[in-house]
């Protein structure tokens, strides 16, 4: 389940349509540092950490769901900039390799949208929520707040596959007393009108909704960074 930056950096990619990881360890590391007090002196910075659902696969970069998210944050006088770190294909464990690149250590917030894959290919939901506790055990050591955005298992893999891999975000959430969106693909997942041709990827209009439905979830997340 490709990226570009919702800054204005457009990040080179690959034959395949990825993000070369060079172009986006340096596109991130021109992130400039800010403290988490900062949002005085310029925008509160999150971080998209997820596979092409967050890279906006298929769209142009202005439609992918960090950029929307932008924006919309910006129409409810949220001044906030939203890094896009979304890649393609990646499974938690690849956004856990790449995690001390991919999140600069001065963000102040990440938004992880991870697991989605590994349930398409019907991995071990055992071994990818110990990667993804990996992932926000690191960025809490950090002081880096986390927005977890829960994924559902396809239903073809039976009720135990389902039922082990639809709890590892609710129990995440509960362990690190983390802001949790039960289902990033909520009102979207399944619907031809919301979805590209694959029906799986959303659209731009699958994306408008994504965003609409998570927006509050988004603004608590940002009033628990900017209050603690």
């Amino acid at each position: 389940m490709h990226a570009a930056r919702s800054d204005g950096v457009q990040l080179r990619r690959n034959k395949g349509g990825r993000p070369s990881r060079r172009s986006l360890l340096f596109a991130l590391a021109g992130v400039p540092a800010l403290t988490r007090g900062a949002n005085a002196q310029g925008p509160l910075r999150l971080v998209a950490l997820g596979d092409s659902l967050t890279a906006g696969f298929g769209l142009p970069s202005e439609a992918s769901f960090p950029a929307l998210l932008q924006r919309e944050l910006a129409t409810k006088g949220e001044t906030v900039t939203v890094v896009n770190a979304g890649v393609s294909g990646d499974t938690a464990e690849d956004g856990l390799a790449r995690l001390d690149w991919s999140v600069p250590r001065d963000a102040q917030g990440v938004i992880l949208e991870l697991g989605a894959n590994d349930a398409l290919r019907g991995m071990d939901a055992r071994r990818c929520e110990t990667t993804l506790d990996q992932i926000i055990g690191t960025l809490e050591g950090r002081g880096i707040g986390v927005l977890l955005c829960g994924m559902y298992a396809p239903r073809n893999l039976g009720a135990e596959y389902v039922e082990a891999f639809d709890g590892i975000y609710p129990r995440l959430a509960a362990k690190y007393g983390l802001v949790l969106y039960p289902f990033f693909l909520d009102g979207v997942a399944g619907d031809a009108a919301f979805t590209q041709p694959d029906r799986v990827h959303p659209n731009a209009e699958g994306v408008r909704v994504i965003v609409a439905k998570m927006l509050p979830t988004v603004e608590a997340f940002i009033t628990k960074l900017t209050t603690h």
